[in-house]
């Protein structure tokens, strides 16, 4: 399994230092090209190899740490995503109403996301709290951090908890994007939730 980040913002390099954290392989691009990226890969470690956009795309699990806006633009890198998992850590939300309602119609913005990247198993996750909150380390003695994971795709979602868990996560699966979905990309009950599943 081959894992890749497109983005290189807060979200981004704070994902892939998770990656790097566990020993993981990661590739991480932006539309800018690898040779922006020398200085934060160099930080996170020999794992994290920056990559030009259209390699990171190769990836078997793709993440989306990018803006709302700029979704569709890396979903078009691509004809067809079949065979592909891609992580959308998109919140569309915080766009302003006119520009919500411009690129989503009242939709939810991964029931749209999902169309932009064809074939592909889109799944909602690592989006309910800032990053700077999420990379918050938390003592192994007291537990880990939850994140939720939604896709239409029970196997998809199922193999995103599982890469959650081996980032140092809680991963708690809520179901398909139209039902527990909903309630991590809208200002809803669990977005904003800093919880933290303890040892039994």
């Amino acid at each position: 399994m081959t894992y890749a980040i497109i983005g290189s913002g807060l979200v981004g390099t704070t994902l892939a230092g998770f990656f790097a954290a566990k020993g993981i392989p990661v590739l991480i691009a932006n539309s800018r090209g690898p040779g922006t990226l020398g200085g934060s890969t160099a930080e996170l470690g020999a794992g994290v190899k920056a990559v030009a956009v259209e390699e990171a795309v190769a990836a078997d699990i793709v993440f989306f740490a990018v803006g709302s806006i700029a979704f569709k633009t890396v979903g078009a890198v691509l004809d067809d995503w079949t065979g592909k998992i891609v992580v959308d850590l998109t919140n569309g939300f915080m766009l302003p109403r006119d520009v919500q309602e411009a690129e989503f119609g009242g939709r939810l913005t991964s029931e749209v996301n999902a169309e932009r990247v064809p074939g592909a198993k889109l799944v909602k996750a690592f989006n309910q709290l800032p990053f700077k909150v999420l990379a918050k380390p938390v003592p192994d003695d007291i537990g880990k951090r939850v994140v939720f994971v939604s896709s239409d795709h029970a196997d998809a979602s199922a193999t995103i908890a599982g890469v959650a868990e081996r980032l140092g996560f809680a991963p708690i699966e809520v179901g398909k994007i139209a039902e527990g979905g909903r309630l991590i990309q809208a200002r809803a009950s669990l977005v904003f939730q800093n919880l933290i599943k303890y040892p039994m």
